[in-house]
């Protein structure tokens, strides 16, 4: 199969979030579909091996903010490719309570907030039916859309996600490629002005924030 014929499928990208016994947890999804207008459900799919999945699970509640085209890829890494097991994410993050729930308000164009009420076992993921009992449009900024996000930001998808597709690098090519070993970046010598090598030590990923060290020769 050809799997990139998969990207042609519309996404968005948001923040789910919830809270468990004053734990608060959040991650980034793109696989969310509404799928009712009447008394409105809509869908959410994450991994199994997300500590957000776990939270939801235990709380039964969940919010989601819609990412815009102006929010920050240091928000985008820290809740991308980062566990809540390991980080406070919403350290030094605009986010609001609400209805015990934190949302995050920063890079955001609206948000939705509901009740879990049904949960699909999908093999590696699970799929919430959520139904929304709270949502507001923030500012009329443009949603961040994932392709947007791949061709624009430069961004990748954590191997969590639903549409993780692994690289495959050509080994052949002469110019130097290095990975970043927690998003997945590609620093391509050939479309940079400075070779990686040369980059100062406190260099950090455009994408997640690591620093060089947690890059990898991959050619």
């Amino acid at each position: 199969m050809d799997k990139k014929a998969f990207r042609d499928i519309s996404y968005g990208l948001y923040i789910v979030s919830s809270n468990d016994s004053n734990k608060f947890s959040g991650c980034i999804a793109n696989a969310i579909t509404q799928i009712t207008s009447e008394n409105p459900i809509i869908s959410i799919s994450l991994n199994k091996n997300n500590y957000t999945n776990e939270i939801i699970k235990k709380s039964k509640k969940v919010a989601i903010s819609i990412l815009n085209k102006k929010v920050s890829k240091d928000i985008i890494g820290k809740f991308g490719f980062y566990s809540s097991k390991d980080i406070n994410k919403f350290e030094n993050i605009k986010y609001e309570l609400i209805f015990d729930l934190p949302v995050v308000k920063e890079g955001v164009c609206s948000y939705l907030i509901g009740d879990v009420i049904n949960i699909i076992d999908a093999e590696t993921h699970d799929i919430f039916l959520v139904r929304i009992k709270e949502c507001k449009k923030i500012n009329d900024e443009e949603a961040l859309t994932y392709l947007y996000y791949q061709t624009n930001m430069k961004g990748t998808s954590s191997k969590n996600a639903p549409t993780y597709i692994e690289e495959v690098i050509d080994n052949k090519e002469t110019a130097s490629k290095y990975k970043c070993l927690i998003c997945g970046y590609i620093y391509d010598d050939s479309k940079e002005e400075v070779k990686f090598e040369d980059l100062p030590s406190d260099w950090v990923c455009p994408l997640c924030g690591a620093s060089k060290d947690q890059f990898v020769k991959i050619n």
